[in-house]
């Protein structure tokens, strides 16, 4: 299930849950404990309705019935013990791990607004939750963005795959490009990974000398060999320095020597997504 905030559907899994505790009368549940092995990891939320339907993904549809009916009945907000030493002996976890989730009936709406609002400005926020002797500074970053520029069969397919995926991208096809001149629309930050898909490449430099120079955390162009060499020339004429090309992807993907346009996009998108979940794993 997808969240709104101030009008605009929140699509990236790790914001949903607390999206939806902005609005009054919904629970908040965050795993502050893990004891054994379990699928999500420490700050993994879930938010609760007041009709008892749930926002986010614990992995577990089990748990999370038994959280949406706990938070019901809670007044407080309290950690509780669910699965390996519970208390409550009918409730037990698959994977056979304890979890310590800390239920919140009543979160901090006005902390979790500024929070989304810095999310939208594209920077990481924090909140603190603590409760007992459990205490967890849990991050949020910016969601994934992919600007994918290109043509033919390649872009369309990245398109799709991110479009189900639910991955925020902007798309710019060749048509809509003026040769050798940098669009003044595209904005890269940090959090941005930028995708060139072009079989004429004379229609990349332009593009790249402004991905490179900008904070995207990932630049790609797809070519073949001589295509590669004669890019990376064509860049340095430009005037960019050998550690500026030197952050360009090429061949793009994680798939050697992909033959159609769907393997090309998968390969591509995992590892763009690989590079983002590394930045959300650094401290």
């Amino acid at each position: 299930m997808l969240a709104e905030y101030a009008g605009e559907t929140v699509r990236d899994e790790d914001h949903v849950a607390l999206t939806a505790a902005s609005e009054p009368g919904v629970g908040l549940c965050t795993i502050v404990g893990i004891e054994g092995s379990f699928s999500r990891q420490k700050g993994a939320q879930l938010a609760v309705r007041p009709d008892g339907s749930t926002v986010g993904d614990l992995a577990d549809t089990c748990l999370e019935r038994q959280l949406a009916s706990d938070i019901e009945v809670c007044k407080d907000r309290q950690v509780v013990r669910y699965g390996r030493g519970s208390s409550t002996i009918d409730f037990r976890l698959p994977c056979g791990g304890g979890l310590d989730i800390l239920l919140d009936p009543a979160p901090d709406r006005a902390e979790i607004r500024k929070t989304l609002e810095t999310l939208r400005q594209r920077l990481p926020a924090r909140i603190r939750y603590a409760c007992d002797d459990y205490t967890l500074q849990r991050t949020y970053y910016p969601s994934l963005k992919i600007i994918a520029i290109g043509e033919g069969p390649e872009i369309e397919a990245v398109a799709s795959l991110c479009e189900a995926m639910a991955i925020e991208t902007e798309i710019v096809r060749k048509d809509d490009l003026t040769l050798g001149r940098m669009p003044d629309t595209l904005s890269y930050d940090a959090w941005t990974a930028c995708l060139l898909l072009f079989h004429d490449h004379e229609w990349e430099l332009a593009l790249l000398k402004q991905a490179l120079t900008s904070a995207a955390f990932y630049i790609g162009a797809q070519g073949g060999e001589m295509a590669r060499a004669n890019r990376h020339l064509a860049l340095v004429v430009r005037g960019l320095g050998e550690e500026c090309v030197a952050r360009l992807t090429s061949p793009v993907g994680l798939i050697p020597n992909c033959k159609s346009p769907r393997s090309l996009a998968l390969s591509a998108v995992s590892e763009i997504v690989a590079g983002y979940e590394q930045l959300r794993a650094s401290p």
